[in-house]
């Protein structure tokens, strides 16, 4: 049976970032990958000549040189810039909160007005934020809060706004600019070849066995190689002997459409509590698509039950306590490198990921 110097569990983005520093190196690589297709979350299937992001919307965006280079050299990103538009019971604002959101909302034009008027409705939470629905008052005022944020929050994560800690929106965005760009970030783009051609070039070299499921034939897989990099949940790996770590999961709703145009935008986010759905995808606006049909994704919240894909930690006091005492039992497994979105138990951007796994390259080959 044949021996591998390094077991990837899983194909996303930090498995295969490592994985392509180990080839380069002369290592040999296995990659193992639960799923029908390689990628994780950012893997892409086509419908009508469009790329569809199977897994929700995925934007590439950084301030790290090194990452931005990293990625170029495996493909050209072309200059999509992320601007959501908010859709509030019929009424609609842009996002991340700046000047055009300030003048639909309240009829002024300045920022000397805007800010007169947040100031003014801070007043309404005094002293320290004690939970998410405070925080946001004191960030944005009372009217935004309840048009654009509560119900959005409250259908993201399952709980009222005053059940939240405050610490998920601290970094709210507000610009005194009429800009829509979300994104501070220097660089920003989606990739003009897909993300899928990233990860096959990413995994060229390795054996790559699709639909096998690590944890069910653990006893077989381990011995294959020196050291495994395990991917998957954390809690997953230890049999959840300490119970399971919460995560907030998604359901999506595929459709193709016989219209050139649905939205007019990539991202709608639908910010009323009523509405089931948080947003509507268009794929074909990622990459300025000219197709005579469209695809669009809805985006339903879901409280993660075993089976269903994990993609938001709850990082609350509760389950830091609880990765805390996973990260001990983790410290243990010598043979193991735990990295990545899930084994560490952090929402992570991609550009965060692949630096991520940079790091652990270095640190791995003594660099």
């Amino acid at each position: 049976m044949k021996h591998y110097d390094y077991l990837l569990v899983g194909s996303g983005l930090y498995a295969a970032v490592f994985a392509r520093e180990a080839v380069r190196r002369g290592k040999s690589c296995l990659v193992i990958e639960r799923r029908a297709h390689t990628g994780g979350n950012i893997y892409c299937e086509e419908r009508e000549g469009i790329r569809v992001h199977r897994y929700g919307a995925h934007i590439f965006h950084t301030s790290d040189r090194e990452v931005w280079d990293y990625v170029n050299q495996f493909t050209e990103f072309n200059r999509y810039t992320n601007s959501p538009v908010a859709n509030y019971r019929g009424e609609m604002y842009n996002m991340p909160f700046n000047m055009n959101t300030f003048s639909r909302m309240w009829g002024i034009s300045t920022p000397a007005e805007a800010r007169a008027i947040i100031e003014e409705q801070r007043k309404a939470v005094s002293g320290e934020p004690r939970n998410l629905e405070e925080q946001a008052i004191s960030l944005v005022g009372t009217d935004i809060y309840q048009k654009l944020v509560k119900g959005y929050t409250e259908k993201q994560w399952g709980r009222d706004c005053r059940d939240l800690p405050g610490f998920i929106i601290r970094r709210l965005p507000v610009r005194y600019t009429y800009d829509n760009n979300y994104f501070n970030d220097r660089y920003q783009g989606i990739p003009e070849e897909g993300y899928n051609a990233i990860i096959e070039k990413l995994l060229a070299g390795c054996e790559v066995r699709t639909g096998v499921d690590y944890l069910e034939h653990r006893g077989e897989l381990e011995p294959l190689a020196d050291r495994i990099v395990y991917t998957g949940m954390i809690d997953a790996y230890f049999d959840f002997c300490y119970g399971n770590l919460e995560y907030r999961s998604l359901r999506f709703e595929t459709e193709t459409l016989d219209t050139e145009n649905f939205q007019g935008v990539a991202v709608v986010n639908y910010t009323d509590r009523e509405t089931p759905f948080t947003r509507i995808i268009e794929h074909k606006h990622f990459e300025f698509g000219t197709q005579p049909k469209t695809v669009i994704t809805r985006e339903y919240p879901a409280e993660w039950k075993p089976g269903m894909e994990p993609y938001y930690p709850v990082n609350d006091e509760k389950n830091q306590a609880l990765l805390a005492r996973y990260q001990e039992l983790a410290a243990r497994e010598k043979k193991v490198i735990f990295g990545g979105r899930l084994a560490e138990y952090r929402y992570y951007d991609m550009d965060k990921v692949i630096a991520s796994a940079l790091a652990r390259v270095k640190e791995e080959f003594g660099e």
